[in-house]
């Protein structure tokens, strides 16, 4: 039944939120969210775009309802570690008409995308057999692709509008003067108790959580969470019954996560450069059950629908905006 929704809703997907649903406020639209901005709050709205290779290349259903809810599901369950951007009743479940956005607090953001890694996979994976050191870390020789590091290993790069992101040595996030020392160090140790914490929680439903991207801001001076947490888009994940039998064989990971998109894509040779491949309708499917998976497989519970159809929807957020967007 799950697909028959899916193919009825390829046509009707949220593209994005229009300007007149701003009702005056300054909007600004990432690759993937929409972001109205009101003078102490924001109102995060996760469209239904997808990206890959730092290009917009299609539309998914119940992706921007996904993405928002399963950060939010793990915004409770770290709030103990750092304090989080989410404003009380700001979570998408307590929002009416919607389930694809978050009302939050405006934060300094700090301009640095913290990834925690804890397997020698993905970008870090093509450095380290070219010989590269991974955000100025040496890494030991004769490490095999996808194995799991003693300890997890945080490779930070640089967060600029418009240009491919730059890894970072922590000399040169102090030297920069992104952060100082003291600041990157709490950054830093929360980071990793993030990343333990999403591996916890994840491997008692039968996952790895791989690897996955942090953004930070300070509120009053405070370091909070920011942005997105653990969803399928920040983050690499793996099943775990069969991880040891495929490492062993070299061959590839069972994957629950957009990887399998950006596959695709570079099997028909677009790697971010030239023309976007015309994505067919069943591939758009597979990628929505595929977010629908991990939404289950992460929050142990059946995804339900909470948004509407675009038009009531946008009616909703434009309500949000007036109301309660300060």
């Amino acid at each position: 039944m799950i697909v028959e929704a899916i193919e009825a809703s390829l046509g009707s997907t949220f593209d994005s939120l229009p300007e007149a649903a701003a009702a005056g406020r300054p909007l600004y639209r990432g690759k993937v969210r929409d972001v109205v901005r009101g003078a102490e709050t924001l109102l995060l709205v996760a469209s239904d775009r997808i990206s890959a290779f730092d290009r917009v290349i299609s539309t998914v259903p119940y992706k921007g309802e996904i993405l928002s809810r399963v950060s939010a599901w793990w915004f409770k369950r770290c709030a103990d570690i750092l304090p989080t951007h989410l404003l009380p009743g700001g979570s998408p479940e307590e929002l009416p008409g919607t389930g694809r956005a978050t009302l939050v607090r405006r934060a300094d953001m700090i301009p640095i995308e913290v990834v925690v890694r804890g397997f020698l996979t993905g970008s870090a994976w093509r450095d380290y057999s070219a010989g590269r050191p991974i955000s100025g870390i040496e890494l030991p020789p004769g490490l095999a692709r996808n194995e799991k590091f003693p300890v997890p290993v945080v490779t930070p790069s640089t967060k600029e509008e418009g240009a491919h992101d730059r890894p970072l040595s922590r000399s040169e996030i102090v030297g920069e003067g992104l952060a100082s020392r003291a600041l990157w160090d709490h950054i830093e140790r929360s980071a990793v108790a993030l990343f333990r914490r999403g591996q916890e929680t994840v491997a008692r439903s039968g996952l790895i959580l791989v690897d996955t991207k942090y953004e930070f801001g300070l509120v009053d001076g405070r370091l909070v969470l920011a942005d997105e947490i653990h969803s399928p888009d920040s983050s690499r994940y793996w099943w775990a019954d069969s991880y040891e039998r495929l490492f062993l064989a070299g061959a590839d990971q069972r994957e629950l996560d957009k990887e399998p998109f950006r596959r695709w894509l570079s099997d028909r040779g677009f790697r971010g450069e030239g023309r976007i491949p015309e994505v067919p309708d069943q591939v758009r499917v597979d990628t929505s059950l595929r977010y629908i998976q991990a939404y289950e497989a992460i929050t142990g519970e059946s995804f339900e629908p909470r948004g509407g159809d675009p038009q009531a929807e946008t009616a909703a957020l434009e309500r949000i905006v007036r109301e309660r967007l300060r």
